[in-house]
């Protein structure tokens, strides 16, 4: 029974103290397991450096990327300057320019370092949102990574020196551009041009989706002139002394994309107009070098991140729900919450554990002779495992932080109460990146096939599912094999259409049952 008081007491003092002082990896137990579990012999240092990390995240970094979300600090570019000259600089918030350095600064590309600190360090920012931080540095590892494998000219070296070392103290950033107007992820029918000219190449023609525009180089895909087979390219965003003067390198940024989400990230429409253009490998290989490199270390990085989104937003709901009372009790208590909570919950455990199981095997992976037959099925079982990843974990993402708001109740949707909203909206435009839902779907469906004639489907269920409930690597086998077995998911009949709609729900059973594993384990180790 309440009396009216017009004095209202009430306040969310208890929950603000509680989500000030929340710090991302001592107040995370399981992250801690699954750490302990994956990293092996490493752990320690790793430990050590979540925790050096943590206070920075949670607090300094945490509050930044909150006041670079508000709607009046949005981005923009300034095309011109006072005196008629065309400069296209991307004005972006303070807080994100000192983010942006002070993260960069922590040298994640490192070579000196475990391998582990730097995933550990982008779940723990991860939790933050994109805030103009996510897709640049995933972005800037995928350049790495393709450089560290075909950097043999001076020019390239020293964009991988810059971008993985440092130059002087300043780490430099990189993005991707691949996509065209009429192709959107069909990058095979890109249209860009690239014209030789001497050691390196110039391009001509648009770019329709580029992010992290505001990066010091980026990755380029485009066929060079009569060529059908797409190339692969690195461009400077300035050539040499050309910075300082903001002189772009041969392109125009003709505008910035009004997006749902990732707001606080610059993506915009390009115009190239002679720009020069290092090749990166063998021009004929472009195509498959952004597939295998470049796209495969942003696609692990949406199964991180969207489990970094998951984890801060069951965390909060789950404290606000201890302290949140409606009709004489807190909330926590009602079942419907209860089991609202730990479903959430359990979605962002076996995420986070299915992450960096799968980041072991990547890393086994790498650099790992592909002679014999074990060692095939394990980089065909990676390969797989991370496009399915992707799918599964940014859908899951998208639920869970809906779900999160729920707790809220009206207050979930208030921009300025908490910081789940613009996760939300994040997490739905991470479906998106890096090959849409259906695409990969399509993708993994002709992998198998193909592979079928050396690894059939029921021994890819059982390899990745190894030691899970053998009833249901039975059942998930036995549809994989019908649903390969249909020779193609484009034939517009009812038979395909059915068994399309079985691919999706099998990819995410398929997905889950590894989480699930991934979890296990993780539980297993010793707290």
């Amino acid at each position: 029974m309440s009396l009216p008081d017009r004095h209202n007491p009430y306040n969310f003092d208890e929950f603000l103290q509680w989500r000030k002082n929340a710090n991302y990896y001592d107040d995370d137990p399981f992250f801690r397991q699954v750490l302990r579990r994956y990293t092996g012999k490493d752990f320690p240092v790793v430990d050590a450096e979540a925790k050096k990390i943590a206070p920075k995240v949670s607090y300094r970094w945490r509050d930044m990327a909150d006041s670079a979300a508000r709607p009046e600090e949005r981005p923009y570019v300034l095309h011109y300057d006072g005196h008629h000259n065309r400069i296209d600089r991307i004005v972006r918030p303070v807080e994100v320019e000192i983010m942006e350095r002070e993260i960069f600064s922590e040298a994640l590309f490192a070579r000196h370092s475990s391998k582990w600190i730097r995933p550990m360090k982008m779940f723990l920012i991860y939790q933050n949102g994109e805030a103009c931080i996510s897709c640049p540095i995933t972005c800037t590892e995928g350049l790495v990574a393709l450089l560290e494998q075909h950097a043999d000219t001076p020019e390239l070296r020293r964009i991988l020196e810059h971008c993985r070392d440092g130059i002087d103290g300043e780490y430099a950033i990189g993005a991707q551009y691949l996509s065209e107007i009429q192709g959107g992820s069909d990058v095979p029918s890109n249209l860009l041009e690239a014209v030789p000219d001497g050691l390196h190449y110039r391009l001509y023609g648009t770019k329709f989706f580029c992010s992290a525009t505001h990066a010091d180089y980026a990755v380029v895909t485009a066929k060079p002139t009569g060529a059908e087979k797409v190339g692969l390219f690195v461009v400077p965003s300035w050539l040499p002394g050309n910075r300082e003067r903001e002189i772009r390198n041969g392109y125009t940024i003709d505008r910035i994309k009004w997006k749902m989400g990732t707001s606080e990230l610059t993506t915009g429409e390009l115009t190239f107009n002679g720009a020069v253009a290092y090749p990166v490998g063998p021009l004929e290989r472009g195509l498959a070098n952004v597939v295998s490199i470049v796209l495969t270390y942003s696609r692990i990085t949406v199964g991180i991140s969207a489990a970094a989104f998951m984890t801060r937003a069951v965390r909060e709901a789950k404290q606000y729900s201890r302290m949140r009372s409606a009709f004489g009790l807190t909330i926590a208590n009602f079942p419907m919450v209860t089991n609202q909570i730990e479903a959430m919950e359990r979605t962002a455990r076996r995420t986070t554990a299915g992450s960096f199981r799968l980041y072991r095997d990547f890393l086994e992976t790498q650099g790992a002779e592909a002679g014999d037959d074990a060692s095939r099925r394990r980089k065909f079982n990676t390969r797989e495992l991370i496009m399915l990843q992707k799918i599964t974990a940014a859908y899951d993402s998208t639920d869970v932080l809906r779900a999160a708001m729920s707790i809220f109740g009206g207050h979930g949707v208030m921009e300025d109460f908490s910081s789940l909203p613009r996760l939300y909206r994040d997490s739905a435009v991470n479906e998106l990146w890096e090959g849409p839902r259906n695409v990969l779907l399509a993708q993994i469906h002709r992998d198998l096939q193909k592979a079928s004639s050396w690894y059939p489907p029921a021994n890819f269920v059982q390899e990745i599912l190894k030691g899970s409930d053998k009833d249901t690597v039975a059942r998930l086998a036995a549809e994989l094999v019908e649903i390969v077995s249909h020779p193609s998911l484009f034939n517009p009949d009812a038979t395909t259409r059915e068994i399309c709609a079985r691919w999706d729900n099998l990819c995410g059973e398929l997905t889950h049952a590894y989480q699930d594993a991934a979890a296990a384990e993780a539980s297993d180790s010793i707290s």
